[in-house]
C-alpha cells in the first residue's frame, strides 16, 4: 500500500513543491500540472459513467479543454489512462487504510469488508474498463496485477491470526480464494444482477468470509 500512496504523493510534490525561483515559470507549471490533474479527472469521471474508453474530444469536453491540451500533457490516450489508473489505485488507498488490526475476529471482519466495498463500489467502473483493455498494454497489466496484489496484502494483514494457523499450502489457497470472493466484479454481481443494497451485499460478504476462514487460535 505504501508504494501506491507515494504515486499519489509525487503526483501532487509536482503541483505543491515547484521550485521559487521563477514564479513566471512556476506558475505555468502549477497551471499545466492543474489542466493535467483535471484531465485526469475528467478522464475518471467519464468511465464512471460508462466503462469504455472514452475518446480525446470527450475527455477536454468533459475538462473544460481543448484536445490539444490533452496531447500536450500526454503524448496519447494510453498515457493518459495509465496515469488516471494511477491516480485512482493511489487514492483508494488513501481512502481506505487498514483499520482495528489488532481486533477480534468479527471487528476485523466487518472493518475489511466495509472498506473493500467502498474501494469496489468506487471503483468498478475503472476496473472494467482496464479488464477489457489490459492486453493492450503491459504498463496496464502491471496495474491489474499490482491491484490484485494490494487486495492479497490487505487480506493477509487483516486475518492474519486465522490464516497463521494453516499450513503453507493451504494457507495459499485460502488467500485465492478470499481474493476472488472479494474481487470487482463480485461486488458487482450481487449489486446489479442480484440487486442488493450496499449493506445486504456487504453482509454475504461478512457471512461468506467468516465461514471461509479457520477458526482464530485462542490469545493469551
Amino acid at each position: 500500500m505504501a508504494c501506491v500512496v507515494r504515486i499519489v504523493c509525487q503526483f501532487m510534490d509536482q503541483i505543491l513543491s515547484l521550485p521559487a525561483k521563477s514564479p513566471r515559470i512556476d506558475g505555468r507549471r502549477l497551471r499545466s500540472e492543474r489542466t493535467k490533474q483535471l484531465i485526469i479527472e475528467a478522464f475518471l469521471s467519464l468511465v464512471r459513467e460508462d466503462p469504455k474508453m472514452p475518446t480525446a474530444t470527450q475527455i477536454a469536453e468533459r475538462a473544460g479543454y481543448s484536445v490539444r491540451s490533452v496531447f500536450e500533457r500526454f503524448p496519447d490516450l494510453n498515457a493518459l489512462r495509465i496515469a488516471a489508473t494511477d491516480y485512482a489505485l493511489a487514492q483508494a488507498a488513501a481512502l481506505a487504510p487498514a483499520r482495528n488490526v489488532d481486533g477480534d475476529r468479527m471487528t476485523r471482519l466487518k472493518s475489511q469488508v466495509e472498506t473493500r466495498a467502498g474501494t469496489c463500489e468506487r471503483g468498478v467502473a475503472l476496473w472494467r474498463l482496464l479488464m477489457s483493455i489490459k492486453e493492450e498494454s503491459e504498463e496496464l497489466k502491471a496495474r491489474v496485477r499490482r491491484a490484485r496484489g494490494i487486495t492479497m496484502g490487505r487480506l493477509e494483514l487483516m486475518y492474519k491470526p486465522e490464516l497463521a494457523t494453516l499450513p503453507d499450502t493451504e494457507r495459499r489457497d485460502v488467500l485465492i480464494a478470499l481474493e476472488a470472493l472479494t474481487d470487482m466484479e463480485s461486488w458487482a454481481r450481487m449489486r446489479e444482477h442480484h440487486g442488493l443494497r450496499f449493506d445486504e451485499a456487504r453482509d454475504v460478504w461478512i457471512f461468506a468470509i467468516d465461514r471461509l476462514l479457520p477458526p482464530t487460535p485462542p490469545t493469551g
